[in-house]
């Protein structure tokens, strides 16, 4: 059982609580029994996984599936904690490969988001683009880590089962898909038509942008159709998470 905190996993599990980390050693944290499920439901590469031993007596079965199929240790309560992201964690942290994330292919119903920063934001329109059918997400560069923590406790598990691309140049990779037949939808205050009355039964990219900004201007201008989403008067605009959701779900009702 590692007990020290100065012992070396546990340093390299410490670090990766960092984004720079992460990205030189192409690994990310899981961290919870249902993520760690969700991982290996399909199968995701594991290097290691991490448990108290309360844990195992807990989840006996999945204690036996990691030792056959990973390296497997037992720490400590205390170096558990120490290893974790969260103030309370349930008893196991895994390390788990970065895979290669280019624009995934979409050829119906997407979700673009531009510059999101907020971690639980992310994570919250990934578990909702998920459950309303879409069929990727592409991230811009300056988005916020998608391998971050928090973004996959977010997504519920979700973030598995999902097609997720990082994109270097964002208004590039969308020209391509409006080439493919691709429409772009954004979201402008002042948009003359309401989301509920544009066509979404078409290929549809729903671009939602910064939590703060919007949309920039030059994903703005890229937008085949503008929406606007109605709000009371004294409601100047929607959280990104809520603007995609309605956008996502109007998306999935007219294709009933």
């Amino acid at each position: 059982m590692l007990t020290s905190l100065q012992n070396p996993l546990v340093k390299q599990m410490r670090k990766l609580q960092r984004a720079k980390y992460r990205k030189q050693q192409g690994v990310f944290l899981l961290e919870g029994t249902h993520l760690l499920q969700e991982a290996m439901v399909v199968n995701w590469p594991l290097e290691v996984a991490c448990c108290t031993s309360i844990w195992t007596e807990k989840y006996p079965l999945l204690w036996q599936q990691l030792q056959a199929q990973v390296r497997a240790e037992l720490v400590s309560t205390e170096v558990l904690g120490a290893m974790a992201t969260t103030n309370t964690p349930d008893g196991v942290i895994a390390i788990a490969t970065s895979k290669t994330t280019t624009p995934p292919d979409i050829t119906n119903l997407g979700l673009v988001l531009e510059t999101i920063q907020d971690p639980g934001n992310l994570g919250t329109m990934i578990r909702t683009a998920a459950a309303a059918g879409a069929e990727g997400i592409l991230l811009s560069a300056d988005t916020v880590d998608p391998e971050h923590p928090k973004v996959l406790r977010a997504s519920a598990g979700t973030w598995f089962h999902i097609k997720i691309g990082v994109c270097e140049d964002l208004r590039h990779d969308l020209q391509r898909y409006q080439q493919q037949g691709m429409q772009l939808l954004g979201t402008r205050l002042d948009a003359e038509q309401s989301y509920w009355d544009c066509n979404l039964q078409q290929p549809t990219l729903i671009l939602i942008g910064n939590e703060g900004a919007g949309l920039s201007a030059s994903l703005s201008e890229l937008a085949d159709t503008q929406v606007k989403i109605p709000t009371a008067p004294v409601v100047e605009s929607l959280n990104a998470g809520v603007a995609a959701a309605l956008l996502l779900y109007e998306a999935q009702r007219q294709r009933i």
